[in-house]
């Protein structure tokens, strides 16, 4: 910074404004016109209530007859007048180090700023300033919980259902379930400060790999309103969505909170990104040559500070001394345009497909490869994935791989006849991973929801109905209820997706039991607790069918009392909550039919029936 170019030119205008008031024109007013009436010797002058509002100015009379206006001292704003109209001076704090010009002419701007208490507490003028209240994304209007459920609940139960949940869930549909509790408009509970609920909120949202609603829950609040907790956690939210300029504002007004080097790595990209080029590669060398970072880390900062401004540079990057990925360094790098080796891919096991699946900067064909995941644990809609092989099928010279398929999905919707459909179909289904298996029927719900439900086709109707709904597809699939056979698991979705479910025979379900091949007769057992949960048996029949199973669908955990009891009063947000705590896991195998009972049961009686059932037929498909 450069400050005596800046003191002389205060003192160019300083004497600019004496050639002005010399040269300024004679006063045409009357003689004392512009002055004001001396008080009266005897009565000196009383100061005015400082509750009553400002006189209007009236006439004074002089000695020789004349008179004049008395002038009206007005207060400064927010600061109170003394009696002579005057503001009292503010004390200097004795505590305030006073630096040279030469000390500030070396401080970097973000050093000056601190020097000076320059920083802003806060970007949001006072009008636009937004409340700490129902913080959130997802009003109740447009599909979001109720607002106010967890106001009166213990804030440190709320606190553990969110810091404890590890963000993976076997359910699709309970994933999709807990982002909409999550972003919904919420109220913190009871002696929880707002910023940290939202920050707990955002934090799980990332473990589920939802940056995007991650990042727009956290925008909800004023950055001058952040904890420590969310700053950390909205930095971590940009670092997953590789929105490295995103993150300035908040990095402006909270400075490194974490005291983490990748925080000033980033302050560096942001003054590139200001217009500070110079100076923001000057710090990340200082950096570099310190080593508070790995050095790729660092390389990837360069890069991407080095695209702004006039102050360009190229940096080669290198990975053969790379061991692992990380965020910061998988982020950077599909910001510069880079995609990292696949080795280091094939190790992270799959940990960045929820953002590569969503990722614009990526190529289809790795965006495609994220996809199944991404679409299995409830990231990625039925239309998003049509949308993307729609747009790999369009694409030329993609991989062989990616264009067959593309253009089997393209003949499962226009082949000739129906069996040309369902063979285009059956082969999208073919893979021995069971997650890639159950999102290949998401990828062909729609498909699946075109085909004629036709005596014909029974034997493949149990797969065709599950495909339908895995994107939410009941109606669609209800149009088989005629054709598939009683007791089979064709019928066994149908019976739990029904809307308007009942008169279910124990005869069928025994029937069902019978054909169940599947490990610990697993897809048995959720079958039962499915039927039970959503009312569709009778205790009696529920009593019986579960001595068939060797079930005890009433066992009470700790676990199981809280949710039971959180549907009693109807706590539409602490019921799902709870659910996404029961459903956690990378495998059906971890759920058990006690554990889908209850949560079954429990949205159903805080009125996410909808909710209930396909979560319920979804455990039967992927049992």
């Amino acid at each position: 910074m450069k400050l005596m170019p800046l003191l002389a030119g205060t003192a160019l205008a300083m004497t600019s404004v004496w050639a002005i008031a010399q040269d300024a024109p004679e006063s045409l007013l009357p003689p004392g016109f512009d002055r004001p009436a001396p008080p009266p010797a005897s009565a000196p002058p009383k100061a005015a209530p400082r509750s009553a509002p400002a006189a209007p100015s009236r006439p004074a009379a002089t000695t020789d007859g004349r008179t004049v206006s008395a002038p009206v001292v007005q207060p400064l704003p927010e600061r109170p007048a003394t009696q002579t109209g005057s503001v009292a001076p503010v004390a200097a704090d004795p505590k305030a180090r006073i630096f040279s010009l030469d000390e500030l002419a070396r401080m970097t701007p973000e050093e000056l700023e601190i020097a000076l208490d320059l920083k802003p507490k806060t970007d949001i003028p006072p009008a636009a300033r937004r409340s700490m209240r129902e913080v959130g994304i997802l009003a109740s209007d447009e599909g979001g919980l109720s607002a106010h459920a967890l106001a009166a609940q213990d804030a440190g139960l709320v606190r553990a259902l969110l810091s404890r949940n590890q963000g993976r869930l076997v359910s699709r549909w309970g994933h999709i379930l807990l982002r909409r509790a999550l972003v919904s408009r919420l109220d913190a509970p009871r002696g929880m400060n707002p910023a940290d609920f939202a920050a707990l909120r955002a934090a799980l949202l990332l473990r589920m790999g939802e940056g995007a609603a991650a990042r727009g829950l956290i925008q909800d609040v004023d950055t001058g309103n952040f904890s420590p907790l969310l700053s950390q956690t909205a930095f971590q939210s940009y670092v997953a969505t590789a929105d490295f300029t995103g993150m300035c504002p908040m990095l402006l007004i909270q400075g490194n909170t974490a005291k983490d080097p990748r925080w000033d790595a980033a302050n560096s990209i942001c003054a590139a990104f200001r217009g500070e080029g110079n100076a923001a590669l000057s710090q990340l060398d200082r950096q570099l040559s310190r080593g508070t970072m790995p050095r790729i880390d660092l390389l990837l900062a360069q890069k991407y500070a080095g695209a702004a401004g006039k102050a360009r540079r190229a940096v080669k990057i290198e990975w053969d001394d790379v061991k692992e990925l990380t965020p910061w360094r998988y982020s950077l790098a599909l910001a510069v345009g880079l995609e990292p080796p696949a080795g280091l891919m094939k190790g992270a096991k799959g940990q960045y497909d929820a953002f590569a699946a969503t990722a614009p900067m990526l190529g289809l064909a790795s965006r495609a490869a994220a996809s199944d995941r991404a679409a299995s644990w409830g990231i990625l809609s039925s239309a998003a994935m049509v949308d993307l092989y729609s747009q790999i099928y369009a694409q030329q010279g993609m991989p062989a791989e990616w264009s067959e398929r593309a253009g089997t999905l393209r003949e499962a919707y226009t082949g000739s006849d129906p069996q040309a459909r369902l063979q285009a179909i059956q082969r999208l289904w073919e893979t021995e991973d069971e997650t890639g298996r159950y999102a290949r029927k998401v990828l062909t719900a729609y498909a699946a929801a075109r085909m004629p439900p036709e005596a014909g086709l029974s034997s493949d109707a149990g797969g065709l109905i599950a495909s339908m709904l895995a994107a939410g597809l009941d109606r669609n699939a209800l149009r088989w209820s005629g054709v598939v056979e009683p007791g089979s698991e064709g019928w066994a979705l149908l019976a739990l997706a029904a809307p308007q479910g009942g008169g279910i025979d124990a005869g069928q379900v025994s029937s069902f039991f019978g054909d169940d091949d599947s490990t610990d007769a697993r897809k048995s057992g959720f079958l039962l607790a499915g039927l039970a949960g959503l009312g569709r048996l009778s205790a009696a029949q529920v009593k019986d069918l579960s001595g068939d199973l060797d079930l005890d669908l009433v066992r009470q955990t700790k676990w199981s009392r809280m949710i039971d009891r959180a549907a009693e009063v109807d706590n539409t947000v602490l019921v799902a909550l709870l659910a996404g705590a029961g459903m956690q896991g990378e495998d059906w195998q971890l759920m058990t039919p006690v554990h889908l009972f209850h949560i079954v049961s429990a949205l159903r009686n805080v009125g996410l029936e909808a909710e209930a059932r396909m979560i319920a037929a979804e455990a039967v498909a992927r049992g």
